[in-house]
């Protein structure tokens, strides 16, 4: 089994920076591509970026330009550097990881992010 951590979520103002990482436990060598998601107003889960195990790294577009998505393969680690936040990044946000050869996927337990002057 594979367990995620989110971490670094907090309360920030506009044009601010927070750092999130995602730790990863468990049967590591199992993981293949990585992501972050989250869920703001209306509950809807929406990609934020992804990155592969192979470093191709893919954004959605509302945050291209501010976000940072990263990963350290040796320490279990993914990051999202977020920057110049707006209030509408706000939402709960999760890790997620894909299993190789698998249909089973993990998710972790979210960090909130809130973004308010």
């Amino acid at each position: 089994q594979v367990q995620l951590v989110e971490s670094g979520g907090g309360l920030v103002q506009p044009g601010g920076s927070l750092r999130l990482s995602c730790t990863a436990s468990g049967s590591i060598s199992t993981i293949g591509d990585m992501g972050w998601y989250r869920q703001g107003a209306g509950n809807q889960r929406t990609l934020v970026a992804t990155i592969r195990r192979g470093g191709s790294i893919h954004y959605a577009d509302s945050v291209k330009g501010r976000f940072t998505i990263s990963r350290d393969i040796a320490k279990n680690t993914m990051y999202l550097q977020m920057n110049s936040l707006k209030p509408e990044d706000t939402g709960v946000y999760y890790c997620n990881a894909d299993r190789i050869g698998s249909t089973i996927g993990y998710w972790g337990q979210g960090t909130q992010v809130t973004v308010s002057s």
